[in-house]
Order: C-alpha cells, then sequence, then structure tokens
C-alpha cells in the first residue's frame, strides 16, 4: 500500500441474504482516499452509499474483498484491536449527530480521548479547545437538546476530530441542515482538512457540498462511476 493511501479496499461485495431474498448491494468496489483527499459520493437512496461507508468504517463485514485502514486489514485483525484502530484512524460524521443528550458538550467530545485512555483532565482541555475553535466555546457546560440543529452538528464535527484521525467519514453531515448552517459546515471541513491534514470521505446529496471536494464520484447500482 501507498505510504499516503490512508484508506482502501478492493474489490468490496455485499451480499444479503435471508431465505429466498438476495440482494447485491455493493459488487465489486475499489477505491483509494489519499492522506488530505477530500472525496464526495453522490448517487440515489438505496445504490449502496450508507453500505460501503459501514464497511470502510469497519462497522460491518464485508462478504468479499478487503477494507485496508493505515496498513491494517480490516478483515483479519481481532475485534480488539480492530475498535482501536477505529478510534485512533477514523473519525464519524452522522446526518443525525448521534451526541448523548445526557452528557454535556464537553463530555460527549471527550468522549473518544477518554476511550483511548487519556486523563480526565488532559481529555477535557483538548475537547474544550476543539469546542471553542469550532464556535462552541459559550455551549460547553450545555446538553445536546439545548442546542440549535447546527451547533449539535459542530459538536458531532468536533467529537469527530478529537482524536485527529487520519480519516474521517461523513454520512449526510449537512441532510438536516438549512443552508446557512451547511455553509457554516463545509467551511468547517475545509479548514479543518487544511490544517489537520484530515482526508473526508463524504456521502451526500448535496451538491454544493460535493462542488467543494477534490473528487465525486456517483454510485449506481452497486457500483463506483
Amino acid at each position: 500500500m501507498n505510504k499516503s493511501v490512508i484508506l482502501q479496499c478492493q474489490q468490496l461485495t455485499m451480499r444479503y441474504q435471508q431465505g429466498d431474498l438476495d440482494v447485491s448491494v455493493l459488487k465489486g468496489i475499489d477505491l483509494s482516499i489519499n492522506a488530505g483527499e477530500r472525496v464526495a459520493i453522490m448517487g440515489a437512496s438505496g445504490s449502496g452509499k450508507s453500505t460501503l461507508l459501514h464497511l470502510l468504517g469497519g462497522l460491518e463485514k464485508p462478504t468479499k474483498g478487503s477494507v485496508i485502514l493505515d496498513g491494517e486489514n480490516l478483515n483479519t485483525i481481532s475485534s480488539s484491536k480492530l475498535s482501536k484502530l477505529r478510534n485512533r484512524s477514523l473519525g464519524f460524521i452522522y446526518q443525525f449527530h448521534h451526541l448523548l443528550g445526557e452528557f454535556t458538550i464537553l463530555e460527549n467530545v471527550a468522549m473518544p480521548l477518554l476511550i483511548a485512555g487519556q486523563s480526565v483532565k488532559e481529555a477535557r482541555i483538548k475537547a474544550r479547545d476543539l469546542l471553542v475553535r469550532v464556535g462552541l466555546g459559550h455551549r460547553i457546560e450545555h446538553k445536546p437538546g439545548e442546542l440549535s440543529g447546527g451547533e449539535r452538528q459542530r459538536a458531532a464535527v468536533a467529537r469527530a476530530l478529537i482524536n485527529k484521525p487520519k480519516c474521517v467519514l461523513a454520512d449526510e453531515p449537512t441532510g438536516n441542515l438549512d443552508s446557512k448552517t451547511a455553509e457554516q459546515i463545509y467551511q468547517l471541513m475545509l479548514e479543518l482538512n487544511q490544517e489537520l491534514q484530515v482526508s473526508f470521505l463524504v456521502v451526500t446529496h448535496d451538491i454544493n457540498l460535493a462542488k467543494r471536494m477534490d473528487t465525486v464520484l456517483h454510485m449506481e447500482d452497486g457500483l463506483l462511476l
């Protein structure tokens, strides 16, 4: 694997079989993401985009093919090593922010650092700094339910980046936002991509977001075009 390649898959295939039902969702996908690269994947609902993201993030195992993250084959490593690798090398942003409602924004953003074994003090300092960076310094002790949709999504971006991952996988990150708030999220992602050299792989229906990426791929019927 080329040293600048952070994440790649080869002949990635996913089929779901249940009784007489046999659905082929992905049909042999090849994809490479380089350090600092921004890639958008567009396509109709049901074309396999979210399934691809789940497989690349190690959330599911493919029927066939391989996923290599930071030099490690996700299909062949133990589940504990996979968890550590994902926490260290990947960040995730979803359409629905998936923040934990009973915790403050500061605690939500610090959580990946605590999982990685950092001290509470250190994790809180880093989370506070990043929340200030994304414009939420005045909201750190608030809970997700007390924030606007755009603020929650900015907190989700901060949580995805707190471990300084090699690559962020984003599934419709602006899907629930109005155009002004979506623009703020684009700008934030672009700035952090340039500052931290984090790669972004973004599944989106948002043509404005796709235009900001280095590469736009289209998924159709389980194939990347």
